[in-house]
């Protein structure tokens, strides 16, 4: 667990941002939700997975679902919370926070969430952690819940196999980011799918660049784009 180094990010940002409006990959994810599965956005139970500074938690708490945003940096927390009076909602009602990294035990009864997100969280974990993250994340979902997952990609990713091999992390296909000590975790295709088909029905599966500038340089990122659902 990096608790240290995300505490130091959301203090002194470097690569995450502290934008309050929701990602627009899980934006598209929610329409799609709407138009091809008929899922209705209101009275459902969302877990956000490192949540962060509550822009997608907050959200999804707006439009009348009870949303709990796992995250392990405090300071993440305290301005996700302080968001949430510019907002509808009630911060004692429908979206709560707690402390705790996404690697361990959940503090949740079996199939509580019918929608799960994990926006680019889960690459922070070590092997160990991810088998835990796993197997909570089935499972806390009810049986045809969807599981939205934004991965680090390998595939076509120049810099990602840079770092694998001048800053490599202590496990496989994992560096560690020279300016903020991140460890992180990039898929193959081959590896990400392996890695999730045993626990859940892989629906869409797709490749995005972004381009994320850090310390005045522009870096090229892959990620995956995944659309899960829990096996029945």
């Amino acid at each position: 667990m990096q608790e240290r180094a995300w505490e130091k990010e959301y203090r002194d940002s470097k690569l995450v941002t502290k934008d309050d409006k929701p990602q627009a990959s899980v934006l598209k994810f929610l329409r799609w939700l709407k138009k091809e599965c008929d899922f209705c956005l209101e009275h459902k139970k969302i877990l956000d997975l490192g949540s962060g500074t509550g822009r997608n938690a907050n959200y999804l708490a707006a439009l009348g679902n009870d949303v709990v945003g796992m995250e392990v940096s405090q300071t993440a927390i305290n301005l996700a919370q302080k968001r949430i009076s510019n907002l509808e909602v009630s911060p004692l009602n429908n979206v709560a926070y707690i402390k705790q990294s996404i690697g361990t035990s959940y503090p949740f009864d079996d199939t509580t969430f019918d929608l799960i997100l994990d926006v680019t969280s889960s690459n922070s974990l070590n092997e160990v952690e991810r088998k835990t993250y796993l197997a909570e994340t089935n499972r806390v979902l009810k049986p045809g819940g969807y599981f939205f997952v934004r991965a680090l990609c390998k595939d076509g990713d120049d810099n990602a196999k840079y770092l694998i091999k001048n800053n490599p992390g202590p496990e496989k296909d994992t560096y560690v980011m020279p300016e903020t000590g991140f460890i992180e975790r990039v898929f193959s295709k081959e590896d990400f799918i392996a890695t999730y088909s045993p626990f859940f029905t892989i629906i869409e599966l797709e490749k995005e660049t972004h381009y994320t500038r850090m310390n005045n340089r522009v870096y090229k990122r892959n990620f995956w784009i995944a659309y899960l659902q829990k096996i029945k």
